[in-house]
């Protein structure tokens, strides 16, 4: 068997903290382990939030911990051509709509059904998306497009599943709720979801399973709250025609409230720990790792 090939691939919008150090310190030791490959994949997509700073400060944090990864580091903002691709790909099967709601009309459409009844909502909290628009006759469609309004490109669930089919994954870690083995992947869980937008020809679902084809990568290995996520990943690389890696989701570093860490959490910061004195094997020790 070739050798694993593994990646760590934070976002730009923010300095890393202990989350992220116990991520990629996993990564890099099981590919250490493994006799395998260690990448670096810089996310961001997200023109808005991330920055060169943080970029520079992510390089900056990995390799005090020790860590070392493979060049050229990927950037996902060099490849938007790849993505578009992918798109232009499952429009061909009919699987892509355009939908033109703002977030606001949505959470309006959303409150006027919940008057009826609860309204269903994804794994990660968010309300499924409640539109029209996969049944705009194409004369209106093309106007709407032609007008130069906003828009989503939305995968049509049930067409996808339809020419899916049962999917599952083999989860050599554990899900929020212990999953574990073989897991059914539920992709109608999260509705039409959002693959790109008029201003960004991509979204994460889609470039994580572009990305991880492109890149050879056979083991992700990351935080639980991306456990359900999966499902979706599995569904667009079976439409896509992509290899499957192998999945390990991990249990989360959490704060004294039991809270999932975010970028926003100083006292859980490499920077700031690193200030106060911290040492690599300080950061290990705190994450629970040899």
């Amino acid at each position: 068997m070739p050798p694993p090939v593994f990646r760590f691939a934070p976002s730009p919008n923010g300095y890393l903290h202990l989350g992220h150090a116990y991520s990629a310190l996993l990564n890099f030791d099981l590919a250490q382990q493994g006799g395998g490959s260690f990448l670096l994949r810089i996310e961001d997509i997200d023109a808005t939030r991330c920055r060169p700073e943080y970029e520079a400060a992510i390089y900056e944090d990995l390799a005090w911990l020790g860590i070392a990864w493979e060049m050229p580091v990927r950037r996902q903002s060099e490849h938007f051509a790849a993505y578009r691709e992918a798109i232009d790909r499952l429009s061909a099967l009919s699987l892509i709509y355009p939908s033109f709601e703002s977030r606001a009309e949505i959470a309006r459409l959303v409150e006027a059904r919940e008057k009826a009844s609860p309204w269903p909502r994804d794994p990660d909290g968010a309300p499924l998306y409640p539109g029209t628009a996969k049944s705009l006759l194409p004369a209106e469609r093309e106007r709407r497009l032609a007008s130069d309004a906003p828009f989503a490109l939305r995968l049509d669930m049930e067409a996808a599943i339809a020419r899916a089919g049962h999917l599952t994954w083999n989860e050599l870690g554990a899900g929020p709720s212990g999953e574990t083995g073989i897991v059914a992947a539920r992709p109608d869980a999260w509705g039409d979801v959002i693959l790109a937008r008029k201003e960004t020809p991509t979204s994460y679902h889609l470039s994580v399973v572009i990305d991880d084809a492109l890149q050879g990568v056979t083991q992700v290995v990351r935080g639980e709250d991306l456990f359900w996520s999966t499902s979706v990943h599995r569904l667009l690389q079976q439409l896509l025609r992509i290899p499957q890696p192998a999945y390990r989701h991990h249990h989360l570093i959490r704060d004294d409230t039991g809270r999932k860490l975010s970028k926003s959490t100083l006292a859980t910061g490499l920077r700031e720990l690193r200030a106060a004195g911290a040492t690599p094997a300080k950061i290990r020790q705190l994450v629970g790792l040899p």
